[in-house]
């Protein structure tokens, strides 16, 4: 009877559940199959059924041809209606093998690593990313590409899925199936033949940062969209599949560094010779068509605007109508904002007429209210009931789609989009010029004042264009066509609320660090008003900016060249600088890279410098080498991090020996060759030099150049911190070691993390140790130390003469057993203030050991951590004995373990026993369930002297306990 239950009662038990009980079961089956360590079976051999492995192999195959014929009707009919023309048109002329190579190519492996892909493909809005996605699918729908990749590709659209307010992954999946039911088992059963495509993800309104607990591991399970769809993206939910996903550069910039991607590509638009082709064919005259694309050309923002198609389309049709009223058209191209002012006030005056008339004026008056709440209510398509609330009536409708100010939205029946998003900026920027946010109908409107910081902190990534439009309808000209368009004469005031606006950053410091420079710039530069930005850029003390092209360049220089209070520059030029381009082009960017560069000479209280991310040709150099090496240009600290000299590096460190204030030299991920490591050991050398900190981490040093700084540790009587990390040293320490062991040596903290240390390595450490009566400060994190070396490290830290004062060991391998051999030290060493010893396996046995050091009278550690060392509620009786008990211990990092509330409960109340003490626990709140959280916070309200310090402000070392720890 046994055997009989065995051989058939499972099976009796699986065909009483129905389809979504069935795949709960599949899916827990999974997690057993994992948490006790079996291997998975392929598939197709998981039972001696050969026969039925192929006839699954041709139902899936059949399910595919089924759903890529429907993906290839969708896109031709419903898709066209979305573009306002047949897709097939797009398909024309037909799509070259070359383009079927570079989709193709998108999902090739690069290595021989075999992981999922994750393409990223970014571009302006408007620029053509969801065509693309279009002509992708339609190419694979036809049987063009992928056909040996993927048997599914799910396409979703972030505008479209997050008006539902929950789904499954399964329920996202099955709305884009012909019919009701989708196989979904059969579809998920080679997950790695899956292609999921995420459009907009700017519309997401997620930020990659919810905790692990929030995320959705099921593909059943009911979650809110934007939580779902984070979940899939980090791949939570099936893992195995490839994702494509599209968004614009503002996003990507803000949430690349969360999403880990494979590829990344950027779709550039219209290219030069494109753009010109559509002033031809909308000029009649040819000459006139090239004198208006000559315009456009030598407006380097404009010109980049024109990359969108309907960007340029409108655009040219902007100067034609000048042209064809027989006005200049040049003014129109002074700036982006008087291109937009021109395009949208004649758009709005009727065809026949001379001037406005009341209706045009009511009109724009209705569309910059709509604009100015959907920018603070982050909507960018409209219904006619927002329209109507706005002073938009029904009967407006057809004209403003007719002139091309509304497109009918693509997602949602009876919405209305602006032509483009930038639309929408520029006449939410008129809004404030006209009224004032207290006269809108909608409380979300805000002030301008609040605007401003808005745009200038990057708050909202939609925003691209619209504080700088408000800054570019202040110049004299735009001013005079809005007051010609609407009959009265603007107030001045937005411009005095602007200049008090700014004025504040100036005496604020944590302003200054929020602001984003560049954006800043953009402003000033739409403005063009040389006086106000000498005023301004005269308020900061510190800039910061990033130039991706000479647009970027361009506008900073415009700005740099008027500064004279500035203390703190960094910037990044990427590879601005670096390309060979034709002469005259170079040129133009040589005038404003000297123009950046003269902000170091003008601002005579330059204090620090940093320079990143930056290709540097030999006439670049050649500018910024001049600059630097003028007498008012003294800088205290240099950083100068992964810049590629593309020329001879001697005149660099040439300028680094001439400057006598440097204190701080930070050239991490800069490549240093031998010679170079020469070069700058000579500098380091002289008497005069006075650097006291040198970080040279990621500069691929080899073993030999250690011997060279060898020589700098006990010739320098300033030298008092190394940072080498992350370089392969191997034995090479030995070297370093020998010259710390040197009476002369004065360094205080040396820091080897990631050096590929050897077993020999700790011995030479050992001996710096015993001897050296100055290195305050020792990290050898990431290296394989484990509990033998540890042991060794342990023995001259446990004499009671050890000067060390924090030890970091994070990564190392080391265990529990350990931790006796750190318990001695703390009982032995009164110097020792902090211990890191994160990401190892610690265990609740080894904090039992460091705690009942850390309770004797003898040991002084003020801070210890604990993070990822897989422990447990268990461990937390013995901190909170630890906590009380010790008369200096201030801080444990305790993230990432699995404490639960009342672990910390019994910690929380141990806080409460030194009231007199600030204490702190390091704790990622949203790591756990909304009970614990809230509890947490209430417990951190009602000790005053209780700080819980989240994982990301310890990452971003906001906790300032000592000024040398690193948690």
């Amino acid at each position: 009877m046994a055997s009989f239950f065995s051989d058939y009662g499972l099976m009796w038990y699986l065909e009483e559940l129905n389809k979504k009980e069935f795949m709960k079961f599949k899916e827990f089956l999974k997690e057993e199959i994992v948490q006790y360590g079996l291997k998975q079976i392929p598939w197709t051999e998981k039972i001696n059924r050969k026969d039925l492995s192929e006839r699954a192999a041709r139902e899936i195959a059949g399910y595919t041809k089924l759903y890529q014929a429907h993906l290839k009707k969708k896109l031709t009919r419903d898709w066209s209606r979305k573009f306002d023309f047949p897709i097939q048109d797009f398909m024309k002329p037909k799509v070259s093998q070359d383009e079927y190579s570079r989709f193709e190519h998108l999902f090739t492996s690069k290595t021989a690593e075999t992981k999922p892909h994750t393409v990223l493909l970014k571009g302006m809005a408007g620029i053509g990313k969801t065509l693309t996605l279009a002509r992708l699918m339609l190419a694979w729908s036809d049987g063009l590409v992928f056909q040996n990749k993927f048997s599914y590709i799910f396409y979703f659209c972030c505008r479209e899925v997050t008006q539902l307010e929950t789904a499954s992954l399964a329920e996202l999946m099955s709305r884009e199936w012909p019919s009701a039911s989708a196989p979904i088992m059969e579809i998920i059963s080679q997950p790695e033949k899956l292609l999921f495509i995420v459009d907009s993800l700017e519309r997401l309104n997620c930020d990659f940062t919810e905790p692990e607990l929030e995320l959705c591991h099921n593909w059943i399970e009911k979650r809110p969209v934007p939580i779902l769809l984070s979940s899939l993206l980090r791949r939570k939910i099936l893992p195995e599949s490839s994702l494509l996903i599209t968004a614009t550069p503002e996003t990507f910039d803000k949430l690349e560094d969360r999403i880990d991607y494979t590829e990344m590509r950027a779709m550039l638009g219209f290219d030069e010779s494109s753009r010109r082709m559509i002033f031809r064919d909308l000029f009649p005259d040819k000459n006139r068509a090239q004198e208006a694309f000559r315009l456009v050309r030598e407006n380097e923002q404009v010109f980049t605007l024109c990359q969108v198609p309907l960007l340029c389309l409108a655009v040219a049709t902007c100067l034609r109508n000048e042209i064809d009223k027989g006005r200049d058209p040049a003014p129109v191209c002074r700036r982006t904002t008087s291109v937009y002012t021109t395009y949208i006030l004649n758009l709005l005056i009727p065809k026949s007429a001379h001037g406005p008339n009341k209706k045009s004026q009511d009109l724009l008056q209705g569309l910059c209210s709509l604009a100015a709440e959907g920018m603070w209510t982050d909507r960018f398509a409209f219904s006619e009931e927002d329209l109507g609330k706005n002073g938009i009536v029904s009967s407006d409708i057809p004209m403003l789609l007719n002139i091309k100010i509304f497109l009918r939205s693509r997602d949602f029946k009876n919405f209305y989009t602006f032509l483009h998003p930038s639309v929408q900026e520029f006449c939410a920027a008129v809004f404030y010029l006209v009224k004032n946010h207290t006269d809108h109908p909608s409380k979300d409107v805000r002030c301008i004042e609040t605007l401003l910081f808005t745009f200038l902190k990057k708050v909202n990534v939609h925003w691209i264009f619209g504080g700088c439009f408000i800054f570019g309808l202040l110049h004299k000209c735009e001013q005079e066509k809005l007051e010609a368009f609407f009959g009265y004469q603007l107030s001045q005031e937005v411009k005095q609320k602007l200049y008090r606006c700014l004025e504040t950053v100036s005496v604020n410091e944590d302003l200054q660090e929020q602001v984003d420079s560049m954006r800043l710039f953009y402003c000033l530069f739409e403005m063009d008003d040389e006086a106000f930005v000498v005023q301004v850029v005269n308020f900061l003390q510190q800039v910061k900016f990033v130039a991706k092209d000479y647009s970027d360049l361009m506008v900073a220089a415009y700005c740099l060249k008027h500064c004279s209070t500035l203390k703190k520059l960094s910037f990044s030029m990427q590879a601005v600088l670096q390309l060979e381009q034709e002469h005259s082009y170079m040129e133009k960017l040589l005038i404003c890279w000297q123009d950046v560069c003269s902000a170091l000479v003008s601002s005579e209280q330059v204090q620090e410098l940093q320079v990143k991310d930056t290709n540097l040709g030999e006439l670049a150099f050649s500018v910024l080498y001049n600059h630097l090496k003028h007498p008012s240009c003294t800088p205290q600290i240099l950083e100068v991090n992964n810049v590629s000299f593309l020329c001879n590096n001697y005149m660099f460190f040439e300028m680094l020996a001439q400057n006598h204030n440097l204190r701080y030299l930070n050239l991490s991920f800069t490549v240093l060759s031998h010679s170079d490591v020469k070069l700058l050991c000579e500098v380091l050398n002289r008497e005069e030099c006075i650097i006291e900190k040198l970080l040279v981490a990621g500069c691929q040093l080899s073993p030999e150049d250690c011997k060279i700084f060898a020589s700098v540790l006990t010739n320098s009587k300033t030298l008092d911190h190394l940072n080498i990390a992350s370089n392969s040293l191997e034995k090479g320490v030995s070297s370093l070691c020998k010259a710390l062991c040197q009476p002369d040596c004065v360094l205080k903290c040396l820091m080897l993390a990631n050096c590929s240390l050897s077993e020999q390595c700790w011995d030479y450490l050992s001996d710096v140790l015993k001897q050296n009566r100055t290195l305050e400060h020792l990290d050898v994190s990431s290296n394989d130390l484990q509990d033998e070396g540890l042991k060794i490290l342990c023995k001259p830290l446990s004499l009671p003469d050890s000067v060390l004062q924090t030890l970091h060991l994070r990564h190392c391998l080391i265990t529990a057993s350990s931790c006796q051999d750190l318990s001695e030290v703390l009982r032995n060493n009164q110097n020792l203030k902090s211990l890191q010893i994160s990401n190892n396996k610690i265990e609740d046995a080894g904090v039992k050991f460091l705690c009942d050091a850390i309770k004797q009278p003898s040991c002084h550690l003020e801070i210890l951590g604990l993070q990822a060392c897989e422990l447990s509620d268990a461990c937390c009786e013995d901190l909170a004995s630890a906590f009380i008990q010790s008369q200096t211990l201030r801080a444990v990092i305790l993230a990432e373990n699995a404490l639960s509330r009342s672990g910390l409960a019994v910690l929380c109340e141990a806080l409460q026993q030194h009231r007199n003490i600030q204490r702190i626990l390091g704790l990622q709140i949203t790591d756990f369930d909304k009970e614990t959280q809230a509890f947490l916070l209430a417990e951190e309200e009602k000790n005053p002297y209780m700080l819980i310090v989240s994982e990301e402000e310890i990452k971003n070392e906001h906790l300032h306990i000592r000024d040398t720890d690193e948690f």
